[in-house]
């Protein structure tokens, strides 16, 4: 019989990190955190619109008010190290969704290591962890979509599990 904890099928990796800049208004804020993001990550932000409109808020419907920026690979884990340092490696549990992703959110962007400039000021931001194991295309691919079985699938454990082992992490209650 064949040892199965050494199967590469079971590995988990990063899938993506998702970075989400949120200033509830367009014009000159969404520019400077565009402006942020695009000096953290080297990529070009994508903007979000509002899908309702929130009188109280100031906000319409349609109007641009987060910019969002996706990264996948090494860079990922890198960005997610930094991310983990000011939140010095503690989540709490009910970070972690049932379908094995996490999330938090840091305050201000310089604690990431950027430069602090007085004509853009500081913005929070939050970070969306997506993790899978190898063969997740399978599900999403156009040509000859196929279910993947649920021991293929990541769970909260087992997101929890290597939050520890690989980023070093502690759980809070």
């Amino acid at each position: 019989m064949a040892d199965k904890s050494s199967n590469p099928m079971k590995n988990i990796h990063i899938e993506k990190l998702v970075i989400n800049c949120c200033t509830g208004e367009s014009g000159d804020a969404l520019a400077k955190a565009t402006k942020v993001l695009k000096g953290l990550t080297d990529q070009e932000p994508f903007h979000s619109k509002a899908k309702f409109t929130i009188r109280s808020f100031g906000v319409k419907r349609n109007e641009k008010i987060a910019a969002i920026v996706t990264i996948r690979g090494d860079k990922a884990k890198e960005l997610l190290e930094r991310g983990l340092r000011v939140k010095e490696n503690e989540l709490r549990r009910k970070n972690f969704s049932d379908s094995g992703n996490f999330g938090f959110g840091i305050d201000e962007h310089i604690d990431l290591g950027l430069k602090y400039d007085p004509s853009t000021g500081i913005f929070g931001m939050d970070f969306y962890i997506v993790l899978a194991r190898p063969g997740k295309r399978v599900k999403n691919r156009k040509y000859r979509k196929a279910r993947v079985g649920k021991s293929q699938k990541v769970s909260k454990e087992d997101a929890m599990a290597w939050f520890q082992s690989e980023m070093g992490g502690t759980l809070l209650k």
